[in-house]
């Protein structure tokens, strides 16, 4: 197969293609600075214009849209505006690309995020029954930014006039690998100082994806046709943050952490230039049409998981 890959040189995108080059796949990574010293093929595009790039699309079998600013940033002006612009605008650009290929992919996945759903604690967000936006008044205005991206984002594809091409929206979690500088590695490191304990009161939701599953979903929907619209990308099993980091010094054999209080959340996000949001808001999400569809997941809770990657790691 012919995979395209726009805005595929980040942590996902470099999870693909491994795994799709490795299985004997051609992969075309769309990227602003295109790199030789990259066993697949790297094509250079603008993120917002159409270019010669855009004949990839022609006779590939599939694209899986990744293109987008890094959320891990304060929400000032600009920072809000690229971030939106990044996603609409790239979202839109592969749809032309699309729309306007002689022989157009039979897929396009396209990344979204669990962050479309609600801050909740009692039930869990799946496709048919999930709850979003932020209907709390007392949401705030951060957390309310980033479900407006996410809608656009997937509004972008939605609209998008390719009808030849199946179209899925993955709201991903975190998807977490031993890669160096990504998010196991940050709470791997909090947990070796000593700082794994709870963040805030802890009861907020983790969801969270082990690398293998994640690519071996994307495959899965590349591969069912019958699967189109949302798509949740999550363990089946997310859980409190404070068990999430208890099971994370288990398997790390760090016995204590220090707990992080909810304002020194905030101070140390303003410190390091990001938002709380990424640690405060609970994600309880469940993968509801993966599991209605027979996807079985090979980490399916987070102890296992999480012995895995400090291993790997």
């Amino acid at each position: 197969m012919k995979i395209i890959l726009p805005g595929g040189g980040g942590h996902l995108g470099t999870l693909l293609a491994q795994a799709f080059h490795g299985q004997g796949h051609e992969v075309v990574v769309l990227s602003r600075k295109p790199s030789q010293s990259a066993p697949w093929r790297v094509v250079g595009w603008d993120g917002e214009s159409l270019g010669s790039w855009a004949a990839e699309f022609d006779g590939a079998d599939a694209v899986i849209n990744l293109a987008g600013r890094s959320v891990n940033c304060r929400y000032g002006p600009k920072n809000r505006a690229d971030i939106l612009q990044s996603r609409l605008v790239s979202t839109r650009l592969v749809g032309e690309a699309i729309a306007r290929a002689a022989k157009p992919p039979r897929v396009w996945l396209q990344s979204s995020t669990a962050t479309i759903y609600a801050h909740r604690y009692d039930a869990a967000n799946d496709e048919a029954t999930g709850t979003l936006g932020c209907p709390d008044p007392n949401t705030p205005e951060t957390w309310e930014f980033s479900y407006k991206v996410a809608w656009g984002w997937e509004r972008m594809c939605t609209e998008a006039p390719t009808p030849h091409t199946r179209k899925v929206l993955m709201r991903t979690s975190i998807v977490l690998s031993p890669m160096r500088g990504q998010a196991f590695d940050i709470l791997l490191t909090l947990v070796k100082f000593g700082l794994g304990g709870r963040a805030g009161d802890g009861r907020q939701y983790v969801s969270w994806l082990h690398d293998r599953d994640f690519v071996r979903a994307v495959q899965w929907l590349m591969e069912h046709e019958e699967l189109s619209g949302p798509v949740n990308l999550a363990s089946p099993n997310p859980l409190p943050n404070a068990d999430f980091m208890r099971e994370l010094r288990k398997a790390a054999h760090i016995p204590l952490g220090l707990p992080a209080e909810k304002w020194m959340i905030e101070i140390g996000s303003f410190f390091l230039r990001t938002e709380s949001e990424l640690v405060l808001k609970s994600r309880r999400v469940a993968p509801g049409r993966l599991l209605a569809s027979g996807f079985q997941f090979d980490f399916p809770t987070w102890p296992v998981a999480a012995r895995d990657l400090v291993s790997r790691r």
